[in-house]
């Protein structure tokens, strides 16, 4: 079965920079295009990145375009997002998902906390 699981979150003061990660596993990974989400307390889930499955095209949401790269490693079944000069405003939790003939899948989730 499809699983995604997210690792990498954590505590951060503001400018300093997080990677996390997203293993899957469970269905061909390079086939399938993968997006980064994120959700703060009271606010609705957003789209941060995506990233396709060959070629590699990316698009990123603009309260984060400069300061995350969202990248991926078909050999390892994983996806990345590389976040930069972290923002109060970025905390929230971090999800990975897919989208698999028309279903979507989601990872569990890691949160992420910018503060001084």
């Amino acid at each position: 079965q499809v699983q995604l699981v997210e690792s990498g979150g954590g505590l951060v003061q503001p400018g300093g920079s997080l990677r996390l990660s997203c293993a899957a596993s469970g269905f061909t990974f390079s086939s399938y295009s993968m997006n980064w989400y994120r959700q703060a307390p009271g606010k609705e889930r957003e789209l941060v990145a995506t990233i396709t499955g060959v070629g590699g095209w990316t698009n990123y949401a603009d309260s984060v375009k400069g300061r995350f790269t969202i990248s991926r490693d078909n050999a390892k079944n994983t996806v990345y997002l590389q976040m930069d000069n972290l923002k109060p405003e970025d905390t929230a939790v971090y999800y990975c998902k897919t989208l698999i003939r028309r279903q979507d899948y989601w990872g569990q989730g890691t949160q992420v906390t910018v503060s001084s």
